[in-house]
């Protein structure tokens, strides 16, 4: 298992300027923001299980810029029918990346079904065009520059230990400044 903190630090050295990234509720959206905030970054706030549907929107209407979404088992999980949805309309430009560390951490780290249900099974049955699941750091790189090789919608999951990190602050930016900085970035890509 790869620490989750470390597994966002690589897939962020893989976004370009004008990608749109996309964290889910939680320790996820803190870990992006203190490892590389930037006005392309969407950080959702207490809505778990929307973050998949989100992206799915978006890497439609913007088929241009990539989109990357970053989410943790438990939001795959209660969105789970949103994977057969993106892998019909197989946007080439979605990265879905799940961090799973098989528990529900920001709520205190309950433990998910994710131990016993593989996702990446229910992605290569949905449709998606490359499908991995790695551990370490190395996996993940390479992960990642497939995905750079051809069009998606691409899955990676990422099995991630609980670290937690000391001192994290939250998010600073309100939600409105969080959508209106995001929104500049969507329509800069257009």
């Amino acid at each position: 298992m790869i620490p989750r903190y470390l597994a966002i630090e690589k897939v962020l050295e893989h976004v370009q300027p004008a990608d749109l990234v996309l964290s889910t509720t939680g320790m996820i959206s803190r870990e992006v923001f203190v490892s590389g905030d930037r006005a392309g970054n969407f950080y959702m706030l207490g809505s778990m299980g929307l973050l998949s549907s989100f992206g799915l929107g978006l890497a439609l209407f913007n088929p241009e810029q990539r989109v990357f979404v970053l989410e943790g088992d438990g939001s795959a999980l209660m969105s789970l029918g949103a994977v057969p949805l993106i892998g019909s309309e197989g946007p080439g430009n979605l990265i879905h990346i799940i961090l799973d560390n098989e528990a529900y951490e920001s709520t205190g780290g309950q433990p998910s079904i994710s131990s016993g249900f593989d996702l990446t099974r229910v992605a290569e049955g949905a449709g998606y065009r490359t499908v991995a699941r790695t551990g370490d750091v190395e996996g993940l790189q390479s992960a990642l520059l497939e995905c750079a090789r051809g069009p998606g919608p691409h899955l990676i999951l990422v099995k991630a230990g609980i670290v937690p990190v000391k001192g994290i602050p939250r998010v600073s930016h309100s939600p409105t400044d969080i959508r209106d900085r995001f929104n500049s970035s969507v329509h800069a890509g257009e």
